[in-house]
């Protein structure tokens, strides 16, 4: 047995940024176009483009931006601020659950 957990954040029910996005940001940067990255993670660039300004809207800032000089895409220093908030909250929670699944009071099998 062992603890598991997924976090993503959320306003009134609605999905703010969590795993997917996440992953969706990282693709953008590491393509520099939303196009590319919504290509290989194998989905459509309308999907894509609707989960970033969805979460644009929610947030209240903006996670992309087109690059004039090398003309593409590039995260936001708020979107890396973000991410990089959401990575490190992952790794304490790590870590906590990492100490309490040593503690389990029940028999593991």
């Amino acid at each position: 047995m062992k603890i598991k957990h997924k976090l993503w954040l959320e306003r009134d029910g609605r999905v703010i940024f969590g795993p997917g996005r996440d992953g969706l940001l990282r693709a953008v940067e590491e393509c520099r176009s939303l196009n590319a990255a919504a290509k290989k993670l194998k989905m459509s660039y309308r999907a894509a483009w609707g989960r970033i300004k969805a979460s644009e809207e929610r947030l209240g800032i903006k996670l992309v931006e087109m690059d004039s000089v090398k003309h593409g895409m590039h995260l936001t220093d708020e979107a890396k601020e973000l991410m990089n908030w959401l990575d490190q909250l992952e790794r304490d929670i790590a870590r906590l659950l990492n100490k309490a699944n040593g503690k389990l009071p029940l028999k593991r099998s």
